[in-house]
């Protein structure tokens, strides 16, 4: 925590100067941002699992204290309303000694209902920074989550502090131990719910506290992008195993994706190709270099990779232009990684929100800013078999550029998806992910 604590001061100064100058084009005095609450199952007594509200642990590492609240006018010393109840039928948590505790006036909250006694009497000049509008309102907020004042923060989200880039790592140092005991699994021969349950104990988690459900596939179910239904059968034989699973570090998120071949095979070498064609697309993650610019020319790398392996029969350019690479490859480059999985600010050109928008060739990409220092990406470029896509590509016109035999002996691989974790700083690329030697 030595690390940290040297690194936080100079974080919060930072939103401190973020939410002045947001406050004063805003003409507000000040933000209450509301970590959250409980939401309660449908005609039930209990809740979801609890998700904090991104803009309150931006300022600390509180992620699963529901009903806690900062008071906020950068200038000030923030206050914290934190929860704390007298619960037996709950575990109360107690507010810990920690590096954050000195940047915040601290006042302890016992009855959820009654924090308005806390809050400031007069709220015209406070805005309300959260996901329950209807407590807002009984609160008596009119300035329920300002569009210009979060497209502000939202923006500048995106530059990340020595304070929010030390938790990354650290989100991707558990991560990859997680990756590294699913990979043994699969090597194993386990089934899809087992290597699910290997790398949970291998970070520590329960399900509900990964950023994300996590993608475990076997054989062809690497080709479905989102799946998450964790069979509990064992196949007749292990194919090739796709895992993107991520972990948090004090709210930040690691996104990492691996892809591996059960055997020495064509599709381990197609993997090998890819990896590579992943640290290229790395390496091009560059200052003044648009995103989608970037997500362009890996497209076109990865008809290249089609040309190479026989799974089309024209050039890259060719297939470029026919756009027969989406059936292969039909989602973006990657994203912004933060406080959340897909962090804000990715389509903002500026502090208004100015929205940039995403070629209309390539709508599935995540983001289509400027790279720039200090933000923070992930890279994941993928090549699928999904069936669904390619009996589409089947009954078009471009069916002739497939060679549909190479094609079909792919399918029970399912696909491949390659993600690593990246800081751009001014001067060069930091791979947090490889840096821990996750192959």
């Amino acid at each position: 925590m030595t690390l940290l604590s040297k690194e936080y001061p100079e974080h919060i100064a930072k939103l401190q100067h973020r939410t002045k100058e947001a406050l004063s084009r805003e003409n507000l005095e000040g933000l209450v941002i509301h970590s959250g609450q409980e939401i309660k199952v449908f005609l039930d007594d209990y809740g979801y699992p609890f998700k904090v509200n991104p803009h309150f642990k931006h300022w600390l590492p509180l992620i699963d204290i529901p009903n806690c609240w900062l008071i906020i006018n950068g200038e000030d010393k923030p206050t914290l309303i934190y929860y704390q109840p007298v619960d037996f039928w709950h575990k109360v948590i107690p507010l810990a000694e920690s590096y954050w505790g000195e940047f915040f006036n601290i006042e302890v909250l016992t009855q959820a209902s009654e924090v308005d006694q806390l809050l400031p009497y007069d709220k015209k000049k406070f805005a309300y920074i959260g996901g329950h509008i209807e407590v807002a309102k009984a609160l008596g907020f009119e300035r329920i989550n300002p569009e210009a004042l979060l497209n502000y923060f939202h923006y500048h989200r995106a530059y990340k502090t020595s304070y929010e880039q030390a938790c990354l790592r650290q989100s991707n140092q558990v991560a990859v131990c997680g990756h590294n005991a699913a990979k043994a699994s699969f090597l194993r021969g386990d089934t899809e719910f087992d290597i699910q349950q290997n790398y949970l104990k291998a970070v520590g988690y329960t399900a509900n506290e990964t950023p994300y459900g996590n993608i475990v596939a076997l054989n062809k179910n690497c080709s479905i992008l989102h799946y998450t239904a964790l069979d509990k059968i064992k196949p007749k034989a292990h194919h090739s195993f796709l895992i993107d699973a991520g972990a948090n570090f004090n709210g930040y998120a690691a996104d990492i994706t691996r892809t591996y071949s059960f055997k020495r095979d064509k599709f381990a070498e197609l993997i090998e190709r890819m990896d590579q064609l992943m640290l290229n697309a790395v390496d091009g993650l560059k200052p003044g270099v648009s995103y989608s610019d970037l997500h362009i020319a890996t497209y076109r790398e990865i008809g290249v990779v089609l040309n190479e392996f026989g799974f089309i029969n024209v050039d890259a350019d060719t297939a470029v232009e026919s756009g027969v690479i989406s059936a292969f490859f039909p989602h973006g480059l990657g994203h912004h990684l933060g406080l959340q999985t897909h962090d804000m600010g990715g389509f903002m050109a500026d502090e208004r929100g100015t929205y940039i928008n995403a070629p209309k060739e390539h709508p599935f990409l995540r983001t289509s800013r400027i790279i720039e220092a200090g933000q923070v990406f992930t890279i994941e470029p993928g090549l699928y078999f999904i069936d669904s896509l390619l009996s589409d590509l089947k009954r078009s016109k471009n069916s002739d550029q497939i060679n549909w035999q190479q094609v079909d002996e792919m399918r029970l691989f399912g696909g491949i998806r390659i993600e690593d974790n990246i800081i751009v700083h001014q001067s060069h690329n930091e791979n947090m992910t490889r840096d821990l030697k996750l192959k």
